[in-house]
């Protein structure tokens, strides 16, 4: 048995990229900023990719350099590159749940209320410095 589980806090890169399937279906995708405990060090960026209703709440709500929490597992995408035919990998975050943990004076769409999924995440807001932008 195996464990495929990831659980990270940190800020928006940009602001979801949405698409909407025929189907009914909505994808949303977009890059999270962690910080590391110095702040010396560069932040990690992590590629998520959130589906159906969560995916719907991203795209309402967060905005670049809003504070969200996340709970999900990796997976690699592989796809041949057209130009080169060359095999192509890059690793992605499946959201399984996600939190809106900013307060509204964090940012516009940042927003003090939960994704209705639940608590799970604590801490407070991160200070200037600790932002990655």
């Amino acid at each position: 048995m195996g464990v495929n589980s990831i659980t990270l806090v940190g800020r928006a890169g940009r602001d979801p990229e949405v698409r909407y399937f025929e189907s009914g279906s909505v994808v949303a995708n977009l890059t999270l900023a962690v910080n590391r405990r110095s702040r010396d060090d560069e932040p990690d960026w992590f590629n998520l990719e959130i589906w159906g209703k969560q995916a719907q709440v991203a795209a309402d709500y967060v905005r670049k350099g809003a504070l969200v929490g996340i709970i999900g597992s990796f997976k690699l995408d592989r796809w041949t590159d057209r130009a080169s035919g060359e095999e192509r990998t890059k690793p992605v975050i499946r959201v399984d749940r996600l939190e809106l943990l900013g307060s509204k004076r964090d940012g516009e769409g940042g927003g003090g209320m939960g994704s209705g999924m639940g608590g799970g995440f604590g801490g407070g807001s991160p200070s200037e410095e600790e932002v990655p932008f």
